[in-house]
């Protein structure tokens, strides 16, 4: 089931995190700052945190609006406890944003992710929903990671 995120779910997230590949363990500070903000609502009400529970957290999606645009958002995270992985669990997520995003009118969601070698999964996984490939910042995390960034056009819904 997919939901809002809770305060209740911030250990089950920050273990995601590492679990999931996206961040070391000493960089959950960052993780757990800016979903505390969002929960309190200190970035304001577009920063949305959301939560696969199947019992528990198992995936999380954190997506919100890119300043100073009109109608283009940034998923900014996207992680699946990796013994959840490949059941459609990441693919719901995204479905259920971008279902929301285009009833609200957005243009773009964008996603940021590796160009290492190891995340050729993940680059594939978003190719698979229909993502294309915009941009590629060589070096930009480090030397030999590129940023890679991934682009689609909301089917706006009209009522």
């Amino acid at each position: 089931m997919i939901r809002p995120t809770t305060p209740d779910d911030t250990a089950a997230i920050l273990t995601l995190a590492v679990t999931s590949g996206l961040f070391p363990p000493d960089a959950t500070d960052e993780v757990a700052s800016v979903l505390a903000s969002a929960l309190t609502g200190e970035l304001g009400p577009d920063h949305i945190w959301l939560t696969d529970d199947d019992g528990e957290p198992v995936g999380v999606a954190y997506y919100a609006p890119e300043r100073m645009t009109k109608g283009t958002w940034n998923l900014y995270m996207l992680a699946v406890r990796p013994d959840r992985q490949r059941q459609g669990r990441g693919a719901a997520l995204v479905r259920q944003i971008e279902q929301t995003l285009a009833a609200r009118g957005a243009r773009l969601l964008l996603i940021e992710t590796s160009g290492l070698a190891s995340f050729q999964r993940t680059r594939a996984f978003y190719q698979s929903l229909g993502y294309d490939e915009e941009a590629r910042i060589r070096d930009f995390y480090k030397p030999g990671d590129d940023k890679v960034v991934f682009r689609k056009a909301m089917a706006v819904q009209v009522a």
